[in-house]
């Protein structure tokens, strides 16, 4: 590995945090919560199950290229939370529907659009996988990277997205509750003073 690669490699950590906090200050933009990215931010780990695992098994070391699909992995599972996520609060808050009952609703209706795009891009990154020649050993660490990533992200997603959407968002409705409550005797307080 050159100096550069392993200079590189320090700030990955760095990178890493940054790409996750761009990705919630988006999303928190996007749902005008600070709460509902949580659940998506959630399903980052979930991904990188995958890579750890078959990285480990296979003994390919962690370098620039790993890296590289770590951070790759970020954005495509975040894609697969946000699927389900955004039909989530449709359901809540605009149909007021129940959370729990939401949740289910919404992994049903994106459950075959996730798997849809998610095996058609884990075969579109296939020839990365079993890439020979020059070059190969980077390409095959980039596409084993996210190759796996996509697997474990797919397959766990649609079940502990709801769940991770349930908790999240039961949490933010027993705070809005909660200031709710507290609004109310603070207005019966002043209503006195107003009077006068």
């Amino acid at each position: 590995m050159s100096y550069q690669e392993k200079e590189v490699g320090s700030q990955i950590y760095f990178v890493f945090a940054l790409a996750l906090l761009l990705v919630y200050l988006v999303l928190a933009g996007q749902y005008e919560s600070w709460y509902a990215p949580i659940s998506v931010i959630l399903a980052v780990p979930l991904s990188l199950l995958g890579p750890m695992l078959v990285l480990t098994a296979l003994r390919i070391e962690n370098n620039l290229y790993t890296q590289i699909g770590t951070i790759l992995l970020i954005a495509l599972s975040a894609k697969n939370a946000i699927l389900i996520v955004e039909v989530a609060l449709e359901h809540h808050i605009r149909d007021g529907k129940p959370v729990l009952e939401s949740a289910i609703d919404a992994a049903r209706a994106r459950f075959r659009p996730i798997l849809m795009t998610s095996f058609a891009f884990i075969l579109g990154v296939l020839p990365l996988v079993i890439a020979t020649g020059a070059g190969a050993n980077a390409r095959k660490s980039i596409g084993i990277t996210v190759f796996s990533g996509m697997i474990a992200s797919t397959c766990l997603a649609v079940l502990f997205v709801p769940a991770f959407f349930v908790v999240v968002q039961n949490f933010e409705n027993w705070r809005k509750a909660k200031k709710g409550k507290a609004a109310g005797p603070q207005a019966a307080q002043q209503a006195p003073g107003t009077a006068h």
